[in-house]
């Protein structure tokens, strides 16, 4: 058994948020000690560097590459496929070695990175997002014509339905093609123009429905939710976590609180579609509207749920912002009020906690996977050069991205 030691660095620890003087050694894939004046058969020398666990990124689209609905209609189906081989890979360089993606990857596109054939950070897939008719997540636009973000086809079910018994039989048909968890859309959403994010959507019965056989059959929900009435049916139906909850109020947060809800805030999406718009990109009004609205009441949202106790975990929607740009969500999340050790925790232990990956992944201690991350600099500033100062990538003990890493 070759032991690797990484010495002469600094720890994170997602338990206190500090960092603190200390070696890793790693054998056969995982974290084998922790500690100082370590030994190994081979070394890693990281002196001036802090080793942080593996990143987690909980709400990602990894087929895409970007929101333009009037170039997607001219691409072909299969491109977004071969696209997301360099979205994949951009993603592992900045030190994610994990990620919930929430719409659009299935279950081939999982399978080739567990595979090792496409380099990438390990995957949990929801397929598609259930959604009402009309709601956010129905292709259908106003001039007659579909034009869904996911198309169906074999390994990707439609995911528009209505009623309890068509929502029992929908979230069937996606754990039948692989899904890890499931998706629903509890209310109105940004990109979708024909949506209001501030209104709930599907019925207290129909979501409650829709957590009873998910977690039937052990998964996870996950729901997009930016609205307050949205939030308090999904946290009542159960599910395990708000995406966004850019309105949620002090009562829905009490909820989330007491029920031990999580909220992935996505700071970065709104900022994402104003940045898109200006740089040009076709995005109508009313959703740049939507947008900065969002924007103007998330931050609120999220020091509000901070400081009610809500578990907060990591997730950034790219590419509404674009692969590559994930970082930066730690820095929006210190603006909205974590300090910056509650910012990596949100994207380091609590990710792995809500991903129920936690047993695995999330700290560096003796017996979990050996996903580090190799920071140069102060790795509790969040500044522009963050990104860069990504060195080293290693996932299960294997170097596979950062600066220094294989390309």
């Amino acid at each position: 058994m070759t032991r690797t030691l990484f010495s002469g660095g600094a720890v994170f620890d997602p338990a206190s948020g500090t960092v603190a003087a200390g070696d890793v050694v790693v054998a056969e894939g995982r974290v084998v000690e922790v500690g100082t004046r370590l030994d190994g058969d081979v070394e890693v020398d990281v002196t001036g560097r802090t080793l942080l666990p593996g990143l987690m990124d909980c709400h990602v689209h990894m087929s895409m590459t970007d929101f333009d609905m009037i170039r997607l209609r001219d691409t072909p189906f299969s491109l977004g496929f071969f696209q997301a081989v360099g979205s994949l890979r951009t993603v592992l360089d900045l030190g994610i070695t994990t990620v919930r993606d929430a719409g659009g990857a299935d279950a081939g596109m999982k399978e080739a990175v567990a595979r090792g054939i496409v380099p990438g950070p390990r995957m949990l897939i929801t397929l598609n997002m259930i959604s009402q008719t009309g709601g956010h997540g129905d292709g259908y636009e106003r001039c007659g014509r579909g034009n869904a973000i996911f198309p169906s086809y074999p390994g990707m079910p439609d995911a528009v339905v209505d009623g309890v018994e068509a929502i029992r039989r929908k979230v069937r048909e996606l754990i039948r093609a692989g899904a890890d968890g499931i998706k629903v859309a509890a209310s109105g959403g940004v990109l979708s123009p024909n949506t209001d994010s501030t209104l709930p959507q599907l019925r207290l019965d129909e979501l409650a429905e829709l957590v009873v056989e998910a977690q039937h059959a052990g998964r996870w929900v996950m729901a997009h939710c930016h609205s307050a009435d949205g939030g308090r049916n999904a946290v009542r139906a159960g599910v395990r976590s708000i995406e966004h909850g850019s309105f949620l109020d002090d009562d829905v947060i009490g909820m989330m609180a007491e029920k031990g809800t999580w909220l992935v805030p996505t700071l970065l999406a709104a900022h994402g579609v104003v940045a898109a718009a200006a740089g040009g990109q076709h995005v109508p009004e009313r959703v740049v509207e939507k947008a900065e609205r969002a924007a103007a009441n998330a931050r609120h949202a999220v020091r509000s749920a901070r400081e009610a106790g809500v578990p907060i975990a990591m997730g950034t929607d790219c590419p509404v912002s674009p692969h590559g740009t994930n970082l930066t969500e730690l820095g929006l999340l210190v603006d909205a009020g974590l300090t910056p050790g509650e910012a990596l925790v949100a994207a380091t232990s609590s990710a792995a906690r809500l991903l129920r990956l936690d047993e695995e992944l999330g700290v560096l201690e003796a017996g979990k996977r050996a996903d580090l991350v190799v920071v140069a600099g102060d790795p509790l500033s969040f500044d522009e050069g963050f990104r860069e100062r990504v060195e080293q990538v290693w996932k299960d003990g294997v170097l596979v991205g950062g600066a220094a890493g294989p390309h």
